[in-house]
């Protein structure tokens, strides 16, 4: 699908990839404080949104506008096999694509190695929150087959953050 759009993933600015179960949308947004804090500026794509889906598209700072939200869904309207997830993220590598920034703060939906924003083949550098038990049915049953999973954006020669792990134990 992404191909017939003309790639998008591959025309964004470097991309910060997050996976994790607990703490994705905290360390984002301190990531974006930070970075804005230091003028740059800041495209994000995050989830789940609150009371509109275009919230989730965050374009140098600024959730996108209605017009351009439904521009982009226009755009990949015919493709109607994709998940609303898939749509979303569809959208937001074009509006990334689209618009200049310094950099993408890039949250997973669900797990990471099967996730659709696990099309981005060289993020500048990925990190993974904590991890505990969640979405069991499509992740697996333990935590070592669910951080199998968000494990799956790490890539080969880029750098990988992770955060510091909670066991369940604790000490006396």
């Amino acid at each position: 699908m992404l191909e017939t759009l003309g790639r998008p993933q591959d025309k964004t600015p470097p991309v910060i990839h997050i996976s994790g179960t607990n703490g994705k949308g905290s360390t984002l947004a301190f990531l974006q404080a930070m970075f804005e804090a230091a003028g740059k500026k800041v495209h994000k794509f995050t989830g789940p949104h609150l009371i509109h889906p275009r919230e989730r598209i965050v374009v140098s700072g600024h959730e996108i506008g209605d017009d351009y939200f439904l521009d982009l869904i226009g755009r990949i309207g015919s493709l109607d096999s994709l998940s609303r997830f898939e749509t979303m993220t569809a959208a937001a590598f074009m509006a990334f694509a689209e618009n200049e920034a310094d950099v993408v703060l890039l949250e997973t939906g669900l797990g990471g190695a099967g996730d659709a924003t696990n099309v981005v083949e060289s993020p500048a550098v990925t990190l993974i929150s904590r991890i505990s038990l969640d979405h069991q049915r499509l992740l697996g049953n333990t935590l070592p087959e669910i951080a199998r999973q968000k494990a799956g954006i790490m890539r080969r020669n880029v750098s990988c953050v992770v955060g510091a792990q909670f066991s369940g134990v604790t000490e006396k």
